[in-house]
């Protein structure tokens, strides 16, 4: 059987620079495959060129609520006004085409046997978040795979159930066991929200049947001119530097 070893990554939002590093430590890693569990766009400078390097790579992605307002005309007053003003600026940066890749990326899918979701399998096009081992208990009750990748909150954490009880994992590194189920945050590439201003992603061994959630340090320095050069709002530069 072949080694499929996956980097899934998640709430990308335009910053090169984090993806560039964490390519660079997948690629140490010896990764084969790689998936996007959404939010590829928004926030950052650089959308188009994240987004681009995503579809070189060929990676199954999902459709995140930012890569959605980015590629449909819909009103967006439930996001936070930080995020609606970038929306517009980030439609202005994308060709045609890259607006309908977006617009024509599905809300989960199964891949080799696991699943990818952006927000809560229950209602994915509600973009609800799931912080503890409650909200995630009612994901488990339609996770139809083993293992289940989802972001959102850019907040990496395992979350696993065996035996009708739902629990944290703990340490960066979890076995996959059969008999038990896995709803797994990837945490975020372009914007922790954890207090690490580390790029946080995750590498799946699909054959050693084991998920590490890794940290990656990039050139913070470098994404925070890009959001002032580009006019975007500067608390948005000052939020990466202290990863919230």
């Amino acid at each position: 059987m072949a080694n499929l070893k996956y980097a899934i990554y998640g709430d990308i939002h335009g910053n090169w620079e984090a993806f560039s590093a964490v390519l660079e430590d997948g690629l140490k890693l010896g990764v084969t495959h790689h998936a996007c569990v959404g939010d590829i766009v928004g926030y950052n400078a650089n959308p188009a060129e994240c987004l681009r390097k995503l579809r070189d790579l060929s990676a199954v992605c999902v459709r995140g609520n930012h890569d959605h307002y980015c590629s449909h005309d819909e009103c967006i007053r439930d996001f936070h006004p930080l995020a609606a003003n970038v929306v517009d600026w980030t439609r202005n940066q994308l060709t045609l085409d890259e607006v309908d890749f977006l617009r024509q990326l599905k809300l989960v899918r199964v891949v080799n046997g696991f699943t990818l979701v952006h927000s809560t399998l229950d209602m994915p096009e509600k973009w609800g978040y799931v912080f503890d081992e409650l909200e995630a208990e009612s994901n488990f009750n339609y996770q139809s795979t083993n293992v289940c990748f989802y972001g959102h909150t850019h907040q990496p954490v395992v979350f696993e159930k065996a035996g009708g009880f739902v629990r944290r994992a703990t340490g960066p590194k979890s076995p996959v066991q059969l008999g038990k189920k896995y709803f797994i945050n990837v945490g975020s590439v372009g914007q922790p929200r954890d207090g690490d201003n580390r790029s946080s992603y995750a590498v799946y061994d699909t054959v050693a049947r084991e998920v590490e959630l890794r940290r990656v340090p990039y050139d913070i320095a470098t994404t925070q001119k890009k959001i002032i050069a580009a006019g975007l709002p500067e608390r948005l530069a000052a939020r990466l530097q202290m990863g919230v």
